[in-house]
């Protein structure tokens, strides 16, 4: 579709949802802000599908080609744009929340993994001011190195919608996140060989009624290969879907100087992911094709 529709699109939707979940005036005294709220979260939710998730390049952008769909855009200073979108963290949060009940309503399966995200350069992170106190070093296991920063940890549908999501340091593990990401009770969540604990799995489906399936811990000594392969398919559109929030999302990219303004952008690139997956979902798309959803 053209992207001036998908704009329009994602404007409805996100309008739509602050109504509902947000009925009341957010600002309890002031003026109100020449950009509406539904504004200043599609122009973030767009700019960030279409790659641009630096705040002076995304307002820069939708000033320069989307003043007419924004009027409010010209007369507000950057610094004023980016304030108002970081105040919005709450709100987006609950934008997410309710989308992913809807796309998550009676699916018993579940995917789980987590991704690592770097605060700065191996070699900086001893001297590095950025983040300092929250990072930690961690063990990337696809590169095989080890790493200073998080690990974001996430919960996704059989489609590759992402339902919930947090971030920990990078030596948290990934079994002690599993719970942390609600589990439906009754549900069964399939993850790699990092998420083999037989000990956990026990406790999961003692306490919420939760199976958590994941191959042996390691492939060499693994009593059922046959078994890992099954899992292994099961759960490859989490890979497909981390690899967008990577890519398309620049997720891994840590302009943040804090842990707060961290969180205020992955939740912003996970919310305009799951945005376009509904999207897909609506007009009959697969999930996550995204390369032909706006043109």
């Amino acid at each position: 579709m053209p992207l001036s529709d998908f704009i329009l699109i994602v404007f409805c939707l996100v309008d739509d949802l602050v109504r509902q979940l947000a009925p009341r005036r957010l600002r309890g005294r002031g003026f109100a802000p020449a950009l509406a709220d539904s504004e200043v979260i599609t122009v973030e939710l767009v700019g960030e599908f279409l790659g641009l998730d630096h705040d002076k390049g995304l307002f820069a952008h939708f000033r320069r080609h989307y003043a007419a769909e924004f009027p409010g855009l010209r007369k507000v200073h950057r610094t004023t744009f980016a304030r108002q979108a970081a105040n919005l963290y709450a709100l987006k949060r609950q934008l997410h929340a309710h989308l992913a009940r809807r796309l998550a309503a009676d699916r018993p399966l579940w995917l789980v993994d987590s991704l690592p995200i770097e605060a700065c350069r191996f070699g900086r992170a001893n001297f590095c001011r950025r983040l300092r106190g929250d990072a930690r070093f961690g063990y990337d296991h696809t590169r095989r190195t080890t790493f200073y920063g998080f690990r974001l940890h996430a919960r996704c549908t059989p489609a590759g919608a992402v339902v919930a999501f947090d971030l920990a340091p990078a030596d948290v593990s990934d079994q002690a996140m599993v719970e942390d990401l609600d589990p439906p009770p009754g549900s069964t969540g399939v993850g790699d060989r990092n998420y083999w604990a037989p000990k956990l799995r026990d406790d999961l489906a003692e306490r919420l009624g939760v199976r958590l399936l994941a191959p042996f811990q390691t492939k060499k000594h693994d009593p059922d290969p046959a078994r890992s392969r099954r899992l292994a398919r099961a759960r490859w559109i989490i890979e497909t879907a981390f690899g967008q929030l990577a890519e398309r999302f620049h997720a891994k990219r840590t302009w943040a100087r804090d842990r707060w303004h961290l969180c205020h952008r992955l939740v912003r690139k996970v919310l305009s992911h799951t945005v376009a997956v509904w999207v897909n979902l609506t007009h009959g798309r697969p999930a996550l094709d995204f390369d032909g959803l706006a043109a």
